[in-house]
């Protein structure tokens, strides 16, 4: 007999993409949200518009964890070309539902699991009317027949519903006839409900559902962005759509109805990316948003704006690679192109958020230290963020934030100056003053990517051209001083893992199940490139560190034994780079495993 797990398990719908059945997956998440429990969603979807197979997990976790559980225990298998590998997916002591309007005696082969046949075609079929209703109303009818199976409360749906459609009744009430038929059916064949159900909890109160792309959008937003250009590539079109729904809302003169932005959609992503350095050449904050293959693009834009000094932001929702790759997977394969990018000697500044939470605030965050520091920054979040629902606490907005331009000289500022010098270091931070087109004509200079002296001017001189890059290198210290510091926990042991961005969920579960089975561990989550003191001394004080990151070549390896003194034998690489978010089970089992096999030389390894 299956063991009751209230508010602790995995659902796992397989459908076709081009279905509808986001709406359902969406509709069965929020409800449980609003029962007051913890749950995340996450979408696998094909890259193509329609026809592929599609994924969506829910877990419902009581005690909040937000990453991939690597189990499934209730199974809803709606595409025969996945059946069989939907059938080995369910653990031991699983559920399976599946439609039965025709037989399908594969899914009858594993003794071990529950097999729940429902006819919802034969249903809908006799219900609704319209190829294409019928085939929407499937999917509705199945969140029927899980509300009733988990025990939901289907006036909140229907509250849900209600929100949805708020703009078309009438649609509340054909999607609500779904449900109930499929809710009836599972009530009237099925013992409901089952040893997996949800509960009411009070573990959501001041916390939202929210994807890291709309996070990112609404920050920028707040940071003062008012120019936006971009070329449309997955993940990250959805945070431009977002920018521009926020603005168009937000950034809309009440009065004229003029337009305080500006949003343009170039012909490609080296044209973005040169239409936000001229934007913020001029004195906007600009940015703009790609994806791997759009880094590369914009490398020689990006080295421009390294050695001329001119702030712009972009984030970059990372994708499985390289190429084309799997263009709907996640990945963190651009660590190594984004802190390099372009040709010569360039670093540029990283920040590394690992939710939609951070999304919103590294965004303020990216344009005040792009102003700052006077040079691109690049935000790295990835599909698993951009694009999925996370559960985060509410974001907060503070009237009184004002954005940090940096040094930028005004006009009385100005006219004091017996000269204006733009790449003279006054302050020896490594960081000139600046000024913004039109203010005085003494301050006018000329920007240049080619050969450049301290005082502006254009030269080929070995000197001089050395005095420039090594200022630049001074302020790459500085930068390390002015990045979001990394995040510590724990301290004492001689083991450690150090990752960055969403592997921080999965983590943070496995130091849990850790530490229950007595294996004392520390974690640094880096949160910025360059790396500061607090990375440095971590790395020092642990015998071995095992670092987690999600791509094949130990990009984040290879960054801490590059610009740290870690020695190259103290670390250790989980690396995770199937497309799928990593889960705590994959870290788990990678420590234990090493602590195992190194079991007999403890001079390499010790645990408490």
């Amino acid at each position: 007999m299956t063991t009751r797990r209230v508010n602790d398990f995995t659902i796992k719908i397989a459908t076709v993409n081009g279905t509808g059945s986001a709406s359902a997956n969406t509709l069965l998440m929020k409800s449980i949200f609003r029962s007051g429990v913890p749950v995340m969603g996450k979408n696998f979807f094909p890259s193509n518009i329609q026809g592929l197979p599609t994924w969506y997990e829910i877990r419902v976790s009581r005690d909040g964890h937000v990453a991939r559980s690597g189990r499934v225990d209730l199974m809803v298998a709606l595409n025969p070309e996945t059946y069989a590998r939907d059938v080995k997916e369910v653990a031991s002591g699983g559920f399976l539902v599946y439609d039965s309007t025709w037989p399908r005696p594969a899914l009858l082969s594993r003794s071990d699991i529950t097999v729940l046949g429902v006819p919802l075609a034969q249903m809908c079929n006799e219900r609704f009317s319209g190829v294409r209703t019928r085939i929407l109303m499937k999917n509705i009818c199945y969140a029927g027949v899980l509300a009733a199976l988990l025990s939901l409360d289907l006036e909140r749906i229907r509250g849900l519903l209600g929100e949805t459609y708020a703009k078309k009744p009438q649609l509340v009430e054909s999607n609500m006839q779904a449900i109930q038929l499929g809710y009836e059916y599972a009530r009237q064949h099925f013992e409901c409900p089952l040893p997996l159900s949800v509960e009411p909890m009070d573990r959501t109160a001041g916390h939202i559902m929210i994807d890291g792309n709309t996070a990112a959008a609404l920050g920028c937003v707040y940071a003062g962005a008012t120019v936006a250009a971009w070329y449309p590539i997955t993940p990250s079109t959805s945070l431009m759509d977002a920018f521009k729904s926020f603005c168009d809302r937000l950034r809309v003169d009440p009065e004229t109805g003029l337009r305080r932005f500006a949003f343009i959609q170039a012909e490609d992503e080296l044209a973005a990316i040169g239409m936000v350095l001229g934007a913020s050449w001029n004195g906007a904050r600009s940015f703009t948003a790609t994806s791997g293959p759009g880094i590369s693009l914009m490398n020689e834009f990006l080295g421009l704006a390294y050695y001329a000094e001119v702030p712009a932001v972009v984030f970059d929702i990372q994708r499985v690679g390289p190429s084309t790759g799997m263009p709907t997977r996640t990945q963190q394969g651009d660590l190594m192109a984004c802190a390099y990018a372009s040709h010569g000697d360039t670093r540029h500044v990283c920040l590394y958020p690992a939710n939609p939470e951070e999304c919103f605030y590294m965004a303020r965050e990216a344009f005040d230290l792009a102003e700052r520091l006077q040079t691109p920054v690049m935000v790295l979040s990835d599909l698993d963020i951009g694009m999925n629902d996370w559960m985060c606490p509410d974001l907060k907005w503070d009237d009184a934030y004002r954005p940090d331009r940096g040094k930028v000289l005004g006009l009385e500022e100005i006219r004091k100056l017996e000269k204006f010098h733009r790449y003279l270091d006054k302050d020896g931070d490594g960081i000139p003053w600046r000024t913004l087109p039109g203010v005085h004509p003494k301050a006018a200079y000329f920007t240049r990517g080619s050969g450049h002296t301290q005082f502006g001017a254009y030269t080929e001189d070995s000197a001089d051209y050395q005095v420039v890059l090594d200022r630049l290198l001074r302020k790459w210290d500085t930068a390390k001083e002015r990045v979001p510091r990394p995040i510590i926990d724990g301290a004492g042991s001689e083991l450690g893992i150090v990752s960055l961005g969403s592997s921080d969920s999965a983590i943070r579960e496995s130091l849990a199940v850790l530490r229950g089975r007595g294996v004392a561990i520390d974690y640094l989550r880096v949160r910025a490139f360059p790396f500061g003191a607090e990375v440095e001394r971590f790395l020092a004080a642990h015998r071995l560190s095992f670092v987690v990151e999600q791509n094949r070549d130990a990009q984040l390896r290879s960054l801490l034994t590059l610009e740290t003194a870690v020695e190259k034998a103290k670390l250790r690489s989980l690396l995770h780079y199937s497309g799928l978010p990593v889960s705590s089970s994959f870290i788990v089992e990678g420590v234990l495993a090493e602590i195992a096999s190194s079991a007999a030389h403890p001079q390499d390894i010790a645990h408490a």
